[in-house]
C-alpha cells in the first residue's frame, strides 16, 4: 500500500505513490485518521503532502524500527476500518471589484465575461490536497480549466489575507498577508490561520471546500462576527 523510507535522523517518509490523485489523497487521509487515533508516544508531528506523509519523531522516545513496526500495523488496520466521511467547508467569498483586482484579466484571458468567471469558480467543490507555502494555505484541486490563467509577470509585494486567487490551473486562498503572484478574483472574511485558536488551522488535507458568493455588505457582517469569534463555520459531510 505504501513504502517507508528513512528521512534524516528524526524523520520517516511514508510514500503512497507518485501520482497526484483523489485516490491517493483518500489513502493519505485514512492513514492520518488512524495515526492520530493510535497516539504513538514519541511522534512530534506529521506532514501530509500530495503523495506522502512525513513523520517527525523523538529518537529518545521511540526508535526508527519501533516506529516502522507501528506504521506497518496501521497499514494492516486500514483494511478493516471505515473512516468518517470527508468534510466540506463553506468559504464565503466576495467577488466585488474592491477585492477582485484581476477578475477582468482572468475574464479577458479566457474569453469570458466576469460573471462567467465567478460562476465557474464557485460551482466546483475543491479538494484540499495539502497545506503549505504559508500557515494554512490550501493547495486545491478541481478548478475548471476554462478559467485557468498564468501568474502575474511581476508578483505583488503584499497580498491581503483572505484573498482568493488563480495561478495556472489552480485556485487558492492566502491565509496571511504575504507577497504573491496569483491573479486575485475575490476575498473571504474567514481566517484560514488564527494562532490564537486551539486549532489554528481552518482546513486540513483531505477536506473539501466550496466557495459561496456573498455581497459586499455580507462580507463586512461575517468579518465582524469572525473578529468577535461568533461566526459559525458551515461544515457538511461528503455524500
Amino acid at each position: 500500500m505504501f513504502n517507508i523510507q528513512i528521512y534524516g535522523d528524526q524523520g520517516m517518509r511514508i510514500q503512497f505513490g507518485n501520482e497526484i490523485s483523489i485516490e491517493t489523497n483518500e489513502r493519505i487521509r485514512s492513514f492520518i485518521f488512524v495515526l492520530e487515533k493510535e497516539n504513538i508516544q514519541g511522534i512530534i508531528e506529521w506532514i501530509p503532502t500530495y503523495t506522502a506523509v512525513t513523520i517527525y519523531y523523538n529518537p529518545l522516545e521511540i526508535t526508527y524500527e519501533s516506529l516502522k513496526e507501528k506504521v506497518l500495523q496501521i497499514q494492516n488496520k486500514l483494511n478493516h476500518m471505515t473512516i468518517p466521511k470527508a468534510r466540506i467547508v463553506e468559504i464565503p467569498t466576495c467577488y466585488d471589484h474592491e477585492f477582485a483586482f484581476d477578475l477582468s484579466t482572468v475574464a479577458q484571458h479566457n474569453g469570458l465575461d466576469e460573471e462567467e468567471v465567478i460562476g465557474l469558480h464557485h460551482q466546483e467543490t475543491y479538494l484540499v490536497y495539502m497545506i503549505g507555502f504559508a500557515p494554512g494555505f490550501p493547495y486545491l484541486g478541481g478548478m475548471d480549466k476554462r478559467i485557468a490563467t498564468p501568474r502575474l509577470a511581476v508578483p505583488r509585494q503584499e497580498i491581503p489575507a483572505g484573498s482568493v486567487g488563480i495561478a495556472g490551473e489552480q485556485t487558492g486562498i492566502y491565509p496571511l498577508a504575504t507577497p504573491g503572484g496569483w491573479q486575485l478574483i475575490g476575498r473571504t472574511p474567514l481566517k484560514l490561520y488564527d494562532p490564537e485558536q486551539v486549532n489554528p488551522f481552518l482546513l486540513e488535507a483531505g477536506d473539501y471546500i466550496q466557495f459561496i458568493p456573498i455581497a459586499r455588505e455580507t462580507y463586512e457582517e461575517i468579518k465582524s462576527q469572525v473578529e468577535m469569534n461568533t461566526y459559525e463555520i458551515v461544515v457538511k459531510e461528503m455524500d
